[in-house]
Formats: structure tokens, sequence, C-alpha cells
């Protein structure tokens, strides 16, 4: 199925509070993932494998290191057309001087960048979810049903839709009801599936009778715009999805891959670790559909006498002596000392490597310091921990500190970007 005529518009999302404070100093799809890669690498990852090279990232709130990531990484030669760019906020003649006030809002106030004629489809998607899909396949469902708008639906359990939008559709496949995140069995009734329906459409439901909204969507370009230009909402799943229901005909692409939302810090550590595991639910490894990054001119990581069981090690680590590493992700150019131990943690590593010449004697060094425990943690980028330091939430705090270098969320502690912690500091 050819996508040369489909625009892909990647949504950054707003302040990413649920993320905070990984998106203190950063915009949410530039949080970094999986050691050695960033959110938006998956979407963007997902539609060059698909044929799409044509994309643009909405976003508003600090994006010049998200910015950076994308011309450093995605950059395609003058023949093919191809380019991935930034859409910040800005202040415009038509369009006012107010931030984006959500989805729709966002593509609203830049439907100036569509009005190519090539343009005949629009792609909306996420800047924040892990999965791995062939557009191609949605493609094909949307023009093989003639439909107006099409949405990834994933099976569901019943436990599981009650966080998440839900659908109904009819034997024809075609979007008929909708309840955003369903609370109570009168609701749920009303857009349960039969198992049978997707049984026989491919998908062993397993348990499984409620369709969730993946919040991916194809959009005939004529049909958003209009939806867009006649009303004021401003999100895409909770108001300009329901009102094309009843307008228009929404088809259902199922989809029944590994997905997972990464809109909160538990989701976010939950879902590095998984990949971490010895038998991940997303596969890195992937030489038909590769997750691509920026392209970096590192050493190989070099270990000491280490112990590393289910981890993730990315390039240009330096590991020491009598270092034991678990269920763990380590990021890009992380220095770790003797005698560490860290289990059931995510560091993110630095941004630079950090020489001798170049270290100052009075501060403490880039990296984990000798004797350091760190257990179910998250060590954002530029991390210096000093020596003999437990960073480990012995006391099971679910949520502490605004603006101290380490703080807790979701009951895992969280070192922010920069941060400096001094040998013997105990959590």
């Amino acid at each position: 199925m050819d996508l040369s005529r489909t625009i892909a518009l990647i949504l950054g999302g707003g302040r990413g509070s649920r993320l905070f404070p990984l998106t203190k100093i950063r915009a949410k799809p530039a949080v970094p993932l999986a050691a050695k890669y960033r959110l938006i690498d998956i979407p963007i990852s997902n539609c060059i494998n698909s044929g799409l090279n044509r994309a643009y990232v909405l976003t508003q709130f600090l994006s010049e290191s998200l910015h950076r990531h994308l011309r450093q990484t995605y950059s395609f030669d003058h023949f093919s057309g191809g380019f991935v760019e930034v859409l910040a906020a800005q202040e415009t003649v038509n369009a006012g001087t107010d931030w984006y006030q959500g989805t729709a809002d966002a593509v609203r106030k830049n439907l100036i960048h569509l009005e190519e004629d090539w343009i005949e489809h629009v792609l909306i998607l996420s800047g924040d979810q892990l999965y791995r899909m062939d557009f191609r396949e949605m493609m094909r469902t949307h023009i093989e049903s003639g439909a107006h708008a099409t949405i990834a639906g994933i099976p569901v359990t019943r436990g599981d839709a009650s966080s998440l939008g839900i659908m109904q559709v009819d034997d024809a496949g075609q979007v008929r009801g909708f309840v955003e995140k369903p609370q109570t069995e009168k609701e749920l009734a009303s857009v349960r599936m039969d198992p049978k329906w997707i049984d026989d459409h491919g998908i062993p439901s397993q348990g499984r009778d409620c369709l969730a909204s993946m919040g991916l969507y194809i959009f005939n370009k004529d049909v958003m715009v209009d939806l867009l230009r006649s009303s004021a909402h401003e999100d895409f799943g909770k108001e300009v999805f329901p009102e094309a229901i009843q307008s228009h005909k929404v088809q259902v692409h199922l989809f029944d891959g590994y997905w997972e939302d990464i809109g909160t810090i538990r989701a976010f550590y939950e879902a590095n670790l998984s990949l971490a595991s010895k038998s991940p639910p997303f596969e890195l490894r992937n030489p038909d559909a590769p997750i691509f990054s920026r392209p970096r001119f590192l050493p190989p990581t070099i270990m000491g006498d280490a112990k590393i069981s289910s981890s993730l090690i990315a390039d240009g680590c330096r590991i020491g002596n009598n270092v034991t590493i678990e269920n763990s992700v380590i990021g890009l150019r992380t220095v770790i000392g003797d005698n560490v131990t860290i289990k059931d943690s995510v560091i993110m590593g630095a941004d630079d490597i950090e020489t001798d010449r170049q270290h100052d004697a009075d501060r403490v060094p880039l990296g984990i310091g000798s004797g350091t425990v760190i257990r179910g943690t998250i060590l954002d980028k530029n991390c210096r921990i000093g020596e003999n330091v437990a960073i480990t939430n012995s006391d099971a705090v679910q949520n502490q500190g605004e603006d101290e270098a380490v703080q807790i969320r979701d009951g895992i502690s969280i070192v922010i970007k920069n941060a400096v912690v001094e040998s013997g500091y105990r959590s």
C-alpha cells in the first residue's frame, strides 16, 4: 500500500505532568528510552519502516532538545523529499497567540502546513507510545472499507478498560459507539464486544471483550479539515473522534501486538525494565523493522569484574570491578565505580564523556561512585552520584519531593537530570 500521499502528524503532548520530573527540562517525546533511544524515535521509526518519510512533530513545551535530536537524527536525501520537522506553538496572523489548547487545537493551528495538493491522507500519531506497527496495513483497512477515518483498536479485558477509551463496532468493523474510560457496568455493557467477533477477525480474544482506542488515526484530509474548522474542539480522542462517529464512516483497524502508553512514571519505568528481560514483550532487535535513533561514534563499553543479568547496556560505558547489575537499563556513557550494586533501575547515562583532565577535583565525578547501591530507581542524565550512596526508597514512600535532587513518584526514586548526590547519602 502506497503512503506517498500521506503526511504524519505526531502529537508531542502537553506539559507531560504525569512524567514529571523527567519532563522538567524536556518535552515528553524527548525523554530517553531503552538505553539509547528517545520516545519520539518509536513513531518516527514506525513511519519510516512503513515507507512514510514525511512527518511533523507538534509540540510547545521545552522543545529545544527534541528539535536538536530530530535535526541530528532524521536527515533524508534531497531526492526522496523526506523530512521530520518540529511545529512548535508560535504566534501567527490567523491563529493568534494562544498556545495549543489540546491535540485537536494543535492540528487546527497548523492546517496551513497541510494545504499542499499532494496530501490526501493524514496519519495522527502519539509521541509517547511504545509499539511496532506497519501503517500500510492500517491504510489498507482505510481504503478497502471506504472510510472517512480509521482508528487503530486493540482488544483489552474489562479490567483494563476503565483507563482507556473503549469502542463498540458493528459486524463490518464500523465504529458505532465510544465511551471514554468506562467506570460502571452499564457503561461497559454499552460498548462490550462479542469475543467471537474478535476471534472471527483473526485475533484470539482470550477473554478480552473490549476494543480500546490506541489514539492512532488515519483521516481523509478534507474530512479532518472540515471537522476541525467546523468546531472548537480541543482534543482528538475525547471530542473530534466521537463527533466523527456520528457524522462520518469511521472504521476500526485491529491490532494485537505489544502496545504501551508511556504516560506515567510507573508505565515508563516498567516498560523500560520489560525491554531488559530475557523475553521482552517488545523486541528491539528486529532487522525487518528497526528502531532508528541518532548515530553516535562511541567506544565499546568496557567492563571490569562485573556480574550482569537481564539488562540493557548501551555504548560508551565504563563499568568497574565487583559490580552487580540486575534487571536494569544502563544508558549511554554511564560510568560505574567499583563495588556498585544496581537492581531494577533505569540509568539514562550522560550527554558527554568526562575525562580525568576535565574533572574538577572538588566536584563529584560524573557517574556512579564506588560502594553505591541503587534499587528501584530512575537516574536521569548527567547525574553525579558520590561514593557509598544508597538510593533504595527503603521506607517505601509513594510520593515525595518537588525541588530536591532525589524525588519519589509512584514509589519510584528519581534522581533528576544534572543532579549531584554527595557521598554517604541515604534514601
